[in-house]
């Protein structure tokens, strides 16, 4: 029996250390994936002379495509699944750079490639104190049909620990792309990860198209380390004793492309009637907590506003924050 040909996707961007960390310990790993496909997302801390001078460029396990311009993590894994996909892989591991899969988290991931009617294998995600990252894994809260979701907190319930202590393989719904094994057989059928969503969410309108296609197990003793590496952006205030985490105003960009891209989930998978109700009162609660407790208050209602509007409308400008950030109130 031919062995299943497995490639990595690892997308970067001006993360060298992480990036050089993340290969490492693809490379030295117990099982050598087939090829390592690394989506460079026009990085400009000189990652492709850093690249060449630690001799990753002359490894023949390496492909390294360098995008013209920042795509964001979805445009780099678009590009990595599509060039993996049509070059014939069976399965294609996609991760990020700051991702640091234990020695043997392929290997244990492999020994279930011939499981029945799996779309993805899901690699149990961890940070650095060894923790679980629960964001990165979890169930859809659906209620009341098959494709009705619960947002009123989250997009999805956690995994609990228990669950993870007491089952080797776990049927989920959602894992983020900080580790899952994508086999050919699901991209047939649902396509690419959506480029148009430049960051966040991408992972998650992925997975609900690869639960179409088949299951998703999450392999408990296959472990990735996650680093989560960067400023989080998040600042306490206090408001008449009320204190929120907010987040400071040159990274409301991101916070653009993670509200822009759940509106859009939210219509294109939520009942109608919820979806409707529920972005009003969200609109509503985040304008006043801006009101409340954050500065350039009428630049981050624009944010909002926009954000808002463009998910609703199904309009990708990702260049649509820069010209916000230049726009003058």
């Amino acid at each position: 029996m031919v062995e299943a040909t497995i490639a990595v996707v690892v997308v970067t961007y001006n993360r060298k250390k992480l990036l050089m960390e993340c290969l490492d310990a693809i490379l030295t790993g117990t099982r050598l994936p087939d090829k390592i496909i690394l989506v460079d997302n026009g990085s400009t801390d000189d990652t492709p002379d850093f690249l060449k001078a630690e001799g990753y460029l002359a490894n023949q396990l390496i492909d390294y495509i360098r995008l013209p311009e920042n795509t964001g993590g979805a445009g780099g894994f678009y590009q990595g699944v599509k060039y993996g996909y049509e070059a014939g892989y069976d399965w294609l591991w996609l991760m990020d750079d700051d991702a640091e899969p234990e020695i043997d988290a392929l290997e244990k991931l492999s020994h279930y490639l011939d499981e029945p009617d799996v779309s993805a294998l899901a690699n149990l995600k961890i940070d650095l104190e060894g923790e679980i990252l629960h964001p990165h894994l979890g169930f859809f809260d659906r209620q009341t049909h098959q494709n009705d979701f619960d947002f009123d907190i989250e997009i999805h319930r956690k995994i609990e620990d228990d669950l993870v202590k007491n089952h080797r393989a776990l049927e989920i719904a959602f894992s983020s792309f900080v580790g899952i094994l994508v086999s050919k057989r699901a991209i047939e059928k649902i396509g690419f990860p959506n480029k148009e969503f430049f960051i966040r969410g991408d992972d998650l309108e992925y997975c609900l198209r690869l639960n179409n296609a088949g299951k998703i197990l999450l392999i408990t003793d296959s472990v990735i380390l996650h680093k989560e590496a960067g400023d989080p952006g998040a600042i306490v205030k206090q408001f008449l004793g009320k204190i929120s985490y907010r987040t400071k105003y040159n990274r409301i960009w991101l916070t653009y492309f993670e509200t822009r891209n759940a509106i859009w989930l939210r219509k294109n998978y939520a009942s109608k009637t919820r979806f409707y109700l529920r972005t009003f009162k969200y609109y509503c609660r985040s304008l006043i907590a801006i009101l409340l407790f954050d500065d350039r208050k009428f630049k981050r209602l624009q944010f909002l506003t926009e954000a808002y509007q463009d998910g609703f409308k199904g309009y990708f400008d990702n260049n649509k924050p820069k010209i916000l950030y230049e726009e003058k109130l």
